[in-house]
């Protein structure tokens, strides 16, 4: 056992010493913790700061290409509509063609028969005419027939016929 030297309670220096180095240590580890707390929470504070404003960040370029989308949505629709409208004026001009056709097809069939009524009426007229005609010319050419047969103007060569 070690001898009793001093009371309880009453230290020698040495022991005062390593005490204070301990506490020193201590003390100083303590600072030293508390220093890099400071840090890891300033480290902290600004990273939370940096990612609020990239949150914030994130936030108005996603409205920005939300409005984006939409406009092109809409951009989009009123293309689509246009093109329908398009389309169905196109056909309805297609269809009014093709109806204007058809009537003006009709048309000329129509005129074409009627034009080839009048001709062949006319046609029938003529001939009803020169029927009717042909006896007095028949007669007429057999006279003349009969009155230059014997002339000497058909007895000159051809060309030389002077009257």
């Amino acid at each position: 056992m070690p001898p009793k030297t001093k009371e309880k309670g009453k230290k020698t220096g040495a022991q005062k010493k390593k005490q204070n180095a301990g506490a020193d240590v201590e003390a100083k580890s303590a600072h030293r913790r508390t220093v890099l707390e400071k840090e890891l929470l300033q480290d902290h504070l600004e990273m939370s700061r940096q990612c609020r404003a990239l949150q914030k960040e994130m936030e108005i370029h996603s409205r920005k290409l939300e409005e984006e989308v939409t406009g092109l949505r809409e951009q989009l629709e009123t293309c689509q509509r246009e093109a329908e409208a398009a389309r169905q004026e196109a056909e309805q001009a297609l269809g009014e063609r093709d109806q204007t056709l058809a009537q003006l097809r009709a048309h000329m069939a129509d005129m074409e028969a009627k034009y080839e009524e009048i001709l062949h009426g006319s046609l029938d007229r003529l001939l009803a005419k020169l029927r009717a005609v042909k006896p007095q010319w028949d007669g007429a050419v057999l006279r003349l027939h009969a009155k230059y047969k014997d002339s000497p103007v058909w007895a000159q060569p051809p060309g030389s016929l002077k009257l």
